[in-house]
């Protein structure tokens, strides 16, 4: 009787250990895939910096052919 009371225990024990692992698992394979999408967006992300300045030389190229064509 003590033996298959402590048998049905482990088994319960073994059988939630057994759903922690695969949530575990399940969960690092999503973390993977989050990290791999994110530094996909930042390797193609339009760089900030360089259309700012492109925006700055067409304004000061605009001031130049105003001031030229007067």
């Amino acid at each position: 009787m003590l033996r298959g009371a402590v048998d049905t225990g482990f088994a319960r024990v073994d059988g939630s250990l057994a759903l922690l692992v695969q949530r575990s698992d399940q969960t690092d394979k999503s973390i993977a895939d989050h990290e791999t999408r994110l530094d996909n967006i930042e390797r193609n992300r339009w760089p900030l910096p360089a259309l700012a300045a492109l925006t700055g030389l067409g304004s000061l190229g605009v001031a130049l052919y105003a001031l030229v064509a007067r």
